[in-house]
């Protein structure tokens, strides 16, 4: 099973999984997207095992490309593991103090967003497509762990995940607006004057709002794989049938 692990210490273990097609359905891995939950239900079983916990750890959300986020409990420990219907509704980041809890997001081009902090234990993940850009959910997520959970940008590591390169990131004029809108996107997209599309860099939009939260440059990391480029990637830009990568964190028991 293919699986980008991005950390891994005796505290956090972060990563996002692949396209295999050794593995059912190319190692897809959302039950909103696939053939056969069944294939799905086996794929994250797989996955727990690897990373040494239970499928029923999983906590997974009903994504809608909204900015609303949801603080973890061990209520919600569970919820959408084996079936939507449980999923956390319409929302698009989880953060966590737990130990124990895979906090899952689901992506194919759009830019996963994977953040520990050190000091205190909080874990969270993020989807951010363009929507969610657009919106600022990173920007909105990072004020209220400041505001309200007290945390000092400083002490986050951030990962963003693959996701759909500038290259193939093409968009007509209405979403450049939308990005234009924001004030800092404009060092992130160009014009081809061929094509008369515009290329927008998600990932760099998205490190910008992490950057305007406060978190040091140095405590972010991107992965460069194109979503659409890379074999290992599943595209929805390239095919509107395709699988989801499974972004995730979970904070290790003490």
């Amino acid at each position: 099973m293919k699986t980008n692990i991005y950390v891994n210490n005796d505290k956090f273990i972060t990563g996002m999984t692949m396209k295999d097609e050794a593995e059912f359905e190319n190692n897809n891995m959302a039950l909103h997207a696939c053939e056969n939950i069944e294939h799905i239900v086996s794929n994250r079983k797989k996955l727990a095992a690897s990373l040494h916990c239970e499928l029923e750890n999983f906590i997974c959300a009903n994504q809608t490309h909204s900015s609303n986020f949801h603080r973890v409990t061990l209520a919600d420990k569970g919820r959408g593991a084996d079936r939507i219907a449980t999923a956390i509704a319409n929302t698009d980041a989880l953060y966590t103090y737990e130990p124990n809890v895979l906090l899952c997001s689901f992506s194919a081009d759009c830019v996963p967003v994977i953040f520990h902090n050190e000091v205190n234990g909080l874990i969270g993940v993020i989807h951010s497509g363009w929507q969610g850009t657009v919106k600022e959910i990173t920007v909105k997520l990072f004020e209220h762990l400041k505001q309200i959970e007290h945390c000092n940008p400083s002490d986050f590591h951030i990962q963003i995940g693959a996701a759909l390169s500038q290259e193939k990131f093409e968009v007509d004029e209405d979403v450049y607006v939308k990005f234009k809108d924001l004030g800092y996107a404009d060092d992130f997209m160009y014009y081809n004057d061929q094509t008369q599309k515009y290329h927008i860099d998600n990932q760099q939009t998205v490190k910008k709002q992490c950057d305007l939260a406060g978190i040091p440059a140095e405590r972010i990391t991107i992965d460069p794989t194109c979503t659409y480029v890379s074999p290992d990637g599943f595209s929805y830009r390239q095919d509107k049938q395709c699988g989801r990568h499974l972004s995730f964190v979970m904070k290790k028991s003490e």
